[in-house]
């Protein structure tokens, strides 16, 4: 899943979210939802976008559904599948 924000959202307005943000991916994550990892691109401008991984697609579309960045208006998803390779 990648995040986009949304052209013309304050960065103001994502500060004053991401503490909802991050006790909802926190929450997501601790409940064995399939969140495997997330965080933003640092280039080409940090905070600009960001991704998740996770364990099907699925637990992608439930956690788009009530992320407050999305709930809010600040950001678009968009989920992509593919095929990972396990080096174990």
């Amino acid at each position: 899943m990648i995040y986009s924000l949304r052209e013309g959202v304050d960065r103001s307005k994502v500060m004053d979210i991401y503490p909802r943000h991050k006790a909802y991916y926190e929450a997501f994550r601790a409940a064995g939802e399939g969140l495997l990892a997330l965080g933003p691109f640092q280039s080409p401008e940090p905070g600009l976008s960001s991704m998740g991984i996770f364990t099907s697609r699925g637990d992608a579309e439930a956690f788009v559904a009530g992320d407050p960045f999305i709930t809010e208006g600040l950001a678009d998803p968009t989920l992509l599948e593919w095929n990972a390779v396990h080096f174990a």
